[in-house]
């Protein structure tokens, strides 16, 4: 569809997903509706997007630098200039530096820092991945730290790289080839962007059988008229080391891939005889019977997708959970097959110039490295959660000043 003369095709810029929208302006050229530009292929566009107009016109929308006038917690601010603004931060940050050392100063990055070029040019040398912020290395601060803390890094690095060598960059669900669709504790229909919930969508007109496994019956579950299958949170885990049970003991799975791709089977074939799935129903909730009969389904289907992010990843076991998942889908020999979670091809991701990237400092610890050590491994940062004693009780040692980039903590 061509713009009329009062609308223009554009990037939404409301999160950094970058959908391809329509916007249509009045005649003192404010925007009055965005929609999804539908020529593209990722014409595309989430709740948030689609009222981003109240969002830019808002009376309550910063568009200045602020100072605070009056005590700390209060609401009194006066407006300064960006120079000013600059100013005052570098002069504050140098005396931090100066009274507590460059470590008392700290960056959080929150899901505002996911545009593409920022993550390229600011994330730590030598990371594979990482929306984490370089600003303060060359103050001598070693503390950056982000959300990525609470989900991404367990899911997206740690789980799939321990258990099949590859990280969630260089995986992908073949959804469009699935003939069954599990989503596991995430919903699609409230992403920004809703990429997979119309890709998911997509494969169940094609005939895809889609099952939501959740505490709560969630929007994806109704827009697909999916299999709802309820969970006592934290529990997953379980409940694929149950399936993988069935697995095992049925002589369901993948014989070659074990022979060939595993190691420890049989330990592990040990271990997951605990897992009965009498035993996964005291646990989890869901009933025996369902546990034997979804391991069935996903090891008969011919490509079975895997969506899981993000869910899984907000309990105490939520690395090991989501490595159990891993294996359960190996095992059922859903594991780069059509349909099923598929890695991608070696060296087919676009090159980014890294050369320009700089190294966290080493000559100081970063937070929580000595309660996170594998996290630090893999992204070279801070870890969030040590963040409040450091603030509070000086442990390690205080932090005294944060900068917060697109976060909200």
């Amino acid at each position: 569809m061509k713009p009329t003369a009062r609308e223009k095709r554009g990037l939404c810029g409301i999160c950094s997903a970058g959908c391809w929208i329509v916007a249509a302006y009045d005649e003192e050229g404010r925007i009055i509706h965005v929609g999804p530009d539908e020529g593209s292929g990722m014409g595309i566009i989430c709740p948030l997007g689609e009222h981003s107009p109240e969002i830019i016109y808002s009376g309550d929308r910063l568009l200045h630098p602020l100072k605070r006038k009056g005590p700390k917690g209060g609401y009194d601010f006066e407006r300064i200039t960006w120079d000013e603004a600059y100013a005052t931060i570098v002069d504050r940050l140098n005396l931090i530096k100066g009274e507590y050392g460059a470590e008392a100063a700290a960056i959080y990055t929150g899901v505002g820092s996911f545009e593409l070029s920022l993550c390229d040019v600011f994330q730590p040398a030598g990371v594979a991945v990482s929306s984490a912020s370089s600003v303060l290395f060359p103050f001598g601060s070693p503390n950056t730290m982000g959300v990525g803390a609470l989900c991404y890094v367990s899911y997206g690095m740690i789980a799939p790289h321990l258990t099949t060598g590859r990280m969630l960059i260089n995986m992908f669900n073949d959804i469009e080839h699935s003939r069954m669709v599990i989503l596991w504790g995430t919903n699609p229909a409230t992403d920004s962007p809703p990429i997979e919930m119309h890709r998911v969508l997509r494969a169940k007109r094609s005939g895809a059988r889609v099952v939501v496994i959740d505490p709560r019956r969630t929007t994806a579950a109704k827009l697909t008229d999916a299999e709802w299958i309820p969970i006592r949170p934290g529990t997953d885990g379980a409940l694929a080391l149950g399936m993988c049970n069935v697995l095992i003991r049925e002589e369901l799975h993948d014989e070659h891939f074990v022979t060939h791709w595993t190691v420890g089977f049989s330990e592990f074939s040990r271990y997951v005889q605990h897992f009965r799935p009498e035993v996964v129903e005291h646990i989890t909730g869901v009933p025996a019977g369902t546990v034997v009969s979804l391991a069935r389904e996903i090891a008969a289907a011919r490509g079975v997708s895997q969506l899981m992010y993000t869910g899984m990843e907000y309990s105490h076991s939520g690395v090991q959970g989501i490595r159990a998942a891993l294996v359960l889908w190996a095992l059922a020999g859903q594991l780069d097959v059509p349909g099923g979670l598929c890695f991608s091809m070696p060296n087919s991701r676009f090159p980014v110039n890294r050369d320009g990237l700089i190294k966290n400092p080493v000559a100081n610890p970063r937070l929580g490295r000595d309660r996170f050590p594998v996290y630090i491994h893999y992204r070279d940062e801070a870890h969030a959660s040590a963040l409040p004693d450091a603030v509070l009780r000086g442990i390690p040692y205080r932090v005294r000043s944060l900068i917060i980039l697109g976060g909200s903590i």
